[in-house]
């Protein structure tokens, strides 16, 4: 699986506390290695677009899309991403 971190995501990933930066790097390992982990609780959005959003804690989420066999890392922040997935 090949992974790119679109440039908003790099921003608000710089821009977590450095305590959810830890967890979120330790969830989007998981990720690379089995999308589908329970712990992440993956699933696509509502609305019929193909985003889909993961689970970092129970306040912080990142969306990604599915691209062929490319996985493109989105948004990550709290539930105000769902705004502008």
């Amino acid at each position: 699986m090949k992974v790119a971190r679109d440039p908003r995501f790099i921003r608000a990933f710089a821009g977590l506390p450095a305590s959810i930066q830890e967890r979120a790097e330790k969830k989007l390992a998981l990720f690379l290695q089995n999308p589908r982990h329970p712990s992440l609780q993956t699933h696509k959005m509502e609305g019929g677009r193909e985003i889909w959003e993961g689970r970092i804690t129970e306040d912080y989420r990142f969306t990604f899309r599915i691209v062929g066999d490319l996985y493109q890392l989105r948004r990550i922040g709290t539930h105000d991403i769902y705004k502008s997935p």
